[in-house]
Order: structure tokens, then sequence, then C-alpha cells
């Protein structure tokens, strides 16, 4: 397996094996000779939109506060100690998207997205920690990064901010454009810019069992059916009109055992969960769409790659898509695998793709979730 400049030259296997969950990683030109991807004006044009998920964290007089965007305006460059946070800046900048898939060493239905945040002097967001792995790679600037395994994880009381009461510092370093430092998850840290400066962080999914719960019973409720509607003709006489008879428990028990699930539903469930866009994202059609066999033509000669926005997992049988399912044919099988490991597709692979494969490329291409390569 190829070593990776990006993990300080080990392979993602040893990574994997070494590192993640498990202990800290600081690599010295993760990406040699970096340089912001988005300029700081960019940036604040991007927090400015309703399409783009932002927050302003401040520190003025000692005080904290926190604000969710947009933002027509934001703090003076020269005012110190506040900090923007633009999420999901991948699905909103190529270059982003870009750099966002070389951390695909991971599976994608675990790698959520890019943030960049951008911070004046002494600007960050208080010692907290994350529930979640993150790489914070420095963009612009510099920036102190101390860090703790420390077990108490206790909050300050009242806060808007989740910031721990006590930190303790155990390990400090100073990074610098194209320096990285990964973090597992619980593990504390505290992040102060040096001057005005940007830090990209990629972070992870890792949504809480009880929210996966809450979410496959809702995914349940649309699939069930228990026909019928309560009755009971043995009805008997009670003193006592306001208890719930054990009769009537025991039919509902009865009928409500019927419900069953069992791997399949699960598979589905997860695969439409994970690749359902987030609220704020909205996919942009062709202002002119080609038909299907313009599309066809142009599709096996120039070849199609997934839009940044459009998240694609598959299993065994099953093929998800921006949180739609679909059991998949042996036969076209592995041309739809290839478009969700590689987010593309060459002319030449879309040549021998059946009939329905194309009809559905098209459909995706009519709602924005393909493009020709060409676009």
């Amino acid at each position: 397996m190829k070593k990776l400049t990006l993990l300080g030259g080990i392979t993602p296997a040893r990574f994997l094996k070494e590192y993640w969950h498990k202990k800290p990683l600081l690599v010295r030109q993760a990406i040699p000779d970096f340089k912001p991807l988005l300029s700081r004006e960019e940036l604040f044009a991007l927090a400015h939109q309703d399409e783009a998920e932002s927050r302003l964290i401040t520190h003025f007089d000692q005080h904290w506060q926190f604000a969710h965007g947009p933002f027509a305006k934001l703090p003076p460059l020269r005012k110190k100690e506040w900090t923007l946070l633009v999420q999901g800046v991948n699905l909103h900048h190529d270059a982003a998207d870009e750099l966002l898939q070389q951390f695909r060493f991971l599976p994608d239905a675990r790698l959520d997205d890019l943030m960049i945040s951008y911070a004046s002097d002494g600007g960050g967001v208080g010692p907290h920690f994350d529930s979640y792995d993150v790489f914070l790679l420095q963009a612009h600037g510099k920036r102190r990064w101390q860090i703790s395994a420390q077990k108490d994880l206790s909050l300050v009381p009242g806060m808007p901010l989740k910031i721990l009461s006590h930190f303790e510092a155990e390990q400090e370093w100073i990074l610098e454009p194209g320096d990285m430092l990964y973090l597992p998850p619980q593990y504390a840290h505290d992040g102060i810019a040096i001057g005005e400066c940007m830090t990209y962080s990629v972070g992870f999914r890792a949504p809480s069992y009880q929210e996966l719960g809450e979410g496959f019973l809702q995914f349940l409720a649309e699939s069930i059916e228990l026909p019928g509607r309560y009755a009971d003709p043995d009805a008997r006489f009670s003193s006592s009109p306001a208890q719930i008879g054990g009769d009537m428990l025991a039919r509902v028990a009865t009928h409500l055992s019927a419900i069953r699930f069992d791997e399949s539903d699960i598979a589905i469930f997860l695969g439409e969960y994970l690749s359902e866009p987030k609220a704020n994202v909205f996919f942009d059609p062709p202002e002119k769409a080609l038909s299907g066999s313009v599309f066809a033509q142009r599709a096996i000669k120039h070849g199609i790659r997934l839009s940044r926005k459009t998240r694609m997992l598959y299993t065994a049988q099953l093929v998800f898509i921006n949180g739609e399912s679909f059991r998949v044919s042996r036969a076209d099988q592995n041309i739809l695998r290839q478009l969700a490991d590689n987010r593309q597709l060459a002319g030449s692979d879309i040549r021998n793709a059946g009939k329905d494969v194309m009809e559905t490329f098209h459909q995706w291409y009519i709602d924005g979730w393909v493009h020709l390569a060409s676009n």
C-alpha cells in the first residue's frame, strides 16, 4: 500500500492500526507549499450566502458569544479574538472538494465535510473536544495548538459554546501552512491564532446510536403495514372506567409484535440515511437539459462525473444516492460501483452500459446529481 505524504510518510493501513481512534498524529508539511484554496474575501462571501452553513464566535472583553449565519457584516479585521467557521465548503468549491477527496482512504460513509476556520489574532473557539475524528490542516498564517488526553471533559455551565471547565495542556505545537494535526474523538484541544490565520478541518460522521435509533424508527414507520383496526367484541362491563384493561393491552401488544425487521432493512435505512444530503444542500439542474439520446452520445464521448454535492454509496446488492436506494442487477453492479468509488466514469466505461443504466444516468443528469465530464 502506498505511503502518503498526507500522513507523514506512513501507509493508510498503518495509520488506521496505530492512530485512528487511538492517538494524535502531527504531520509537518503534510501538503508541502500549501496555499489557501479560497481567499479571505471568497470565504466571507460564502458566509453571506443562505446555502452555506456558517457560525461566528467572538471572545471580546473575555465574553464568549456565538451566532449563526448568514452574515451580512463581520467584525473588523483588526479586531482581535473572533472566528468565522464555514461548514461544507467542499459543496461549494471544486478545489475544496478535491482536497476532501484526498481523505478517501477512509470510507465515504464516515467522511463528512471540509470546514474552513478564519480567525483574527488570538481567535479560537476555546478549549473543547469533538465527538468525531478530525484532521486540522493549517492553510494560512500560524495557529498554536495545545492538546490533552485528559479524562475530565466536564463543560462550563451556561455557556453558548461547549468549553471545557478544566483544560490542562499536555502537548503544544505551532502549525504553519501545510502542517496538519490529526486528533481522535474526545481528545481535548485548544487552537489560538497567531496573527490572522485560516485552518481547514476535515471532519467525520459519528452519529449517536440514539440518533440512528430514532431515524430507523422513522424509516420503519414509512414501511410497516398493520392491517385491521382495534376492536373488542368481547368487551365486558368494568366498574373502573379509567383503567386500561389487560385485554386491550394484550390485543395491541399482539398486533405490534408483528412488526419485524432484519439486516436488509437496516442496510436500506443506513444507506439512505448516510447518503441523504444535508438540509441546506440544493442541486443545480442543467439550464437546458439534453434529451436522453443526445446525453448518451455526449456521455460516451466525454464521460460523466458526480456532482460534488452528491453522496453515493453501495452494499452487495444495493446502490444509494442522495437518500434514495435501489437494487442492482449483477450486470449493472460493476459500472455503478465504479462510479461511486471513482466519482466519475470515462466514456469508454459508459459505452457498454445497459439501457436501464443509461436512463438512470440521464435522470440523475436532469436532477443535477451527475454532470457531463466536459462541463
